[in-house]
Parts: C-alpha cells; structure tokens; sequence
C-alpha cells in the first residue's frame, strides 16, 4: 500500500496549484482519502476529505478555495488549490485508512501516508 503525493511547488499570492496523489496497493474507490498540512512550527492540520461515497469536506481556511476530487479509474486523489494566500505554505500530505467523520477527521486517525509534498507561496 503506498500514497505518492505530488505537484507541490512555488506560487504566487492568488496563484493556483494542483496536488495529485497517486495510490497503488489497494482499490481506491473503496477507501477515504484526505490532505493534511504541516507549516513550521505548527502541527498537522486536516485541509480535505473525500469519501467512498464522494461526500467532501473542507478546513474553514480552504471552503471556496480548494477543490478535492478523485479518479478512481486512474488512482488518484487531486486537490485544486485556488486563490492561493501566503499561509498556504505547508508540507502537504495525503492519508488514507481513516475517515472523514463528517468532517472531523484527525490526522492521528489516519493509518497510511505519503511522503509529502511542499507548497511555498510567496511573491
């Protein structure tokens, strides 16, 4: 079972990213993906969650701005990442083996991780 996140990089404020993680070991559709983020200094906090049954959900500081989706067919759980603010910049993970729970989804539930990827937003 293994997560591959990538498509991190240097953006400008209001700039746009798109992450990708890429699955392999297990069937997709049948398992909860989410991203978490980790600043310096600052814990890992939940930024999306999308279920089995594509329910979404989505941290305060990203609703209106990042998009979460998946491709079951290609293994991949994309997060679209819009109008994109200085306090962006993370290291951004993707999770799986845990649930959303309605959105309160903590990254200590989740079992399997990716290697992350980093996001700097800065003019």
């Amino acid at each position: 079972v293994q997560l591959q996140a990538s498509g991190g990089g240097l953006a400008q404020p209001g700039g746009s990213l798109r992450l990708s993680c890429a699955v392999s070991g297990f069937t997709l559709t049948y398992y909860t993906i989410a991203w978490f983020r980790q600043a310096p200094g600052k814990e890992r906090e939940g930024v999306s969650c999308i279920s089995t049954d594509d329910s979404t959900y989505y941290a305060d500081s990203v609703k209106g701005r990042f998009t979460i989706s998946r491709d079951n067919m290609k293994s991949t759980v994309y997060l679209q990442m819009n109008s994109l603010k200085s306090e962006d910049t993370a290291v951004y993970y993707c999770a799986t083996h845990g649930g959303c729970y309605g959105g309160t989804y903590k990254h200590q539930e989740f079992a399997t991780w990716g290697q992350g990827t980093l996001v700097t937003v800065s003019s």
